[in-house]
């Protein structure tokens, strides 16, 4: 008897929902996660409230990601980023011909959230729009972009270890053997504290699709250093997938689970029951 690694629920969804599922759940998440960024800090005129401002940014991102994955995980996985797609696929956890669509989904869903946030500040104090374009739309980056003055190496160095960690607690908790009954609290609760870390380095990351949706409308520089948040996050996710898949499913586990099937085309991998 085999179990496809994805969800019984999510492998029985049509491509359509699945990607409208990963579209609504990356709005969800940039929504109330940049949201929270861009208004908060009208709440604090205090120069030395910066970590108020980061505690509730990051909790904002950890809740809505709780959110979205409680709500869509069923249809489509609950991935909600490139990384965790690329990840996914690398663990044979989906089959590469839907990262591309995952993707893309993932980043209209995004661009649209921001592209909301726009219209509204188009009806805010005025030339608050203007100063939060100026001050790069919530963007990642480094140097003059990064809230705490980091360079380029260590934006990179935080944006492999944490796609790391994520990958990893998202690939671990959502297993379709060994998966955790709260598995979108830990999912959750782990992109709260990527944001604890990531926000005084790079103003947050841990979601490639989150960058690009800020990065379009925070200005050049925003934009020419957008390629480190692509790049380095999807090398990262698919080189964890990768040892996850051969550290965890690589032999026999303490179920008696072992993986079997056929991985010619690519495609998601049973695992065996004996």
């Amino acid at each position: 008897m085999t179990e496809p690694r994805t969800s019984d629920a999510a492998a029985a969804a049509s491509r359509g929902a699945r990607l409208t599922a990963e579209g609504f759940g990356s709005f969800l998440i940039v929504f109330l996660g940049i949201g929270a960024s861009l208004f908060t800090t009208m709440l604090f005129v205090d120069p030395g409230a910066g970590s108020a401002v980061n505690l509730t940014v990051a909790l904002a991102f950890g809740i809505a990601l709780l959110a979205a994955f409680s709500s869509f995980s069923g249809i489509s996985g609950g991935h909600f980023s490139p990384a965790i797609t690329i990840g996914a696929a690398a663990a044979g956890r989906l089959a590469w011909r839907d990262v591309l669509p995952y993707v893309l989904a993932q980043v209209v869903g995004a661009v649209i959230a921001s592209t909301a946030l726009i219209v509204v500040g188009l009806f805010g104090p005025e030339r608050w729009l203007e100063r939060v374009q100026d001050a790069g739309f919530a963007s990642t980056g480094w140097g003059t972009l990064s809230p705490g003055g980091f360079g380029m190496p260590a934006v990179i160095v935080i944006e492999v270890i944490l796609t790391v960690l994520l990958v990893l607690v998202f690939l671990s908790v959502t297993h379709p053997v060994r998966r955790s009954a709260a598995a979108g609290v830990a999912i959750g609760l782990t992109f709260a504290a990527v944001q604890f870390v990531a926000i005084p380095v790079a103003g947050g990351a841990g979601n490639p699709a989150r960058s690009i949706a800020t990065a379009i409308y925070g200005g050049i520089d925003p934009l020419a250093q957008l390629w480190v948040f692509l790049v380095f996050p999807a090398l990262a996710a698919a080189a964890v997938g990768v040892a996850y898949r051969a550290l965890f499913d690589g032999t026999v586990d303490s179920e008696g689970v072992q993986p079997d099937g056929d991985e010619s085309d690519g495609g998601e991998v049973p695992l065996s029951r004996p």
